[in-house]
């Protein structure tokens, strides 16, 4: 379970001090599926970095399973079975798919049976890509789907997505949120997704409209959604409008 106690971020600018998380509570039981939504600027990512570990809150704790995480570096958190991924993933120049699904993997040596088996679930042919390299030569999809296979590689208890529909295709789109569903429908971890996208949000079982560094709104995708197509939640965007045109 992830418990977020009156979580605050702040930085400081020319102007004076600029709240980015403003006493933030929160409490996600295990085997969820919850989404982060909301305007852009709103905060979102700046609070699935903190549970990460990647920025450190003002004030505020963060509790994983009941232990106080708040001062932990992102290996320890790592290590505890927090994973993230990020909006636009690293390439590794030099390092091949295989070798980075085995770095990732909590298993000693990872077969290429279990190799092929991830990026599979992922919607990518293990035979075209366990040996390429995680450069520019991959496309941003291929890069986004490669990184979440090496997530579901480390077997992580929960899971931090930042925005995985970015720069991605249709069709990978497509496989990425049957994925996620399938991943739910087994129970196999706790997942934060940060989205936009109306198919991801309709696969929730909370959502949570975050805005100004505070949660605006929050309930079920079917209580949430209609809200936001109707702009009644502030300056929200228009989920699903280009759907709509």
């Amino acid at each position: 379970m992830l418990e977020l106690q009156e979580l605050c971020f702040s930085v400081e600018t020319p102007d004076g001090s600029l709240e980015i998380l403003n006493n933030i509570s929160l409490t996600i039981p295990d085997h969820r599926l919850v989404v982060f939504t909301g305007p852009n600027g709103g905060g979102k990512t700046t609070l699935a970095k903190a549970i990460m570990g990647l920025v450190e809150p003002t004030s505020g704790r963060i509790l994983f399973n009941g232990q106080d995480i708040t001062p932990m570096s992102i290996t320890e958190r790592a290590r505890l079975g927090i994973s993230y991924g990020f909006q636009q993933p690293p390439r590794f120049k030099g390092i091949r798919v295989k070798d980075l699904l085995g770095i990732a993997s909590t298993k000693k040596l990872l077969s290429k049976k279990d190799a092929c088996a991830y990026l599979t679930r992922v919607g990518l042919c293990a035979n075209d890509y366990l040996d390429r390299e995680v450069d520019a030569s991959l496309s941003g999809g291929e890069v986004k789907r490669i990184e979440i296979a090496s997530i579901l590689a480390r077997q992580p208890e929960l899971m931090i997505l930042d925005e995985p529909e970015a720069g991605i295709d249709l069709w990978s789109f497509a496989r990425l949120t049957e994925t996620f569903e399938e991943i739910h429908r087994k129970q196999e971890t706790t997942m934060i997704i940060i989205s936009h996208q109306e198919r991801i949000i309709s696969l929730a079982d909370e959502v949570l409209v975050i805005d100004h560094g505070a949660i605006l709104h929050r309930g079920s995708p079917a209580e949430v959604l209609p809200a936001i197509v109707q702009g009644t939640l502030g300056a929200c965007p228009m989920i699903g409008e280009e759907e709509r045109k």
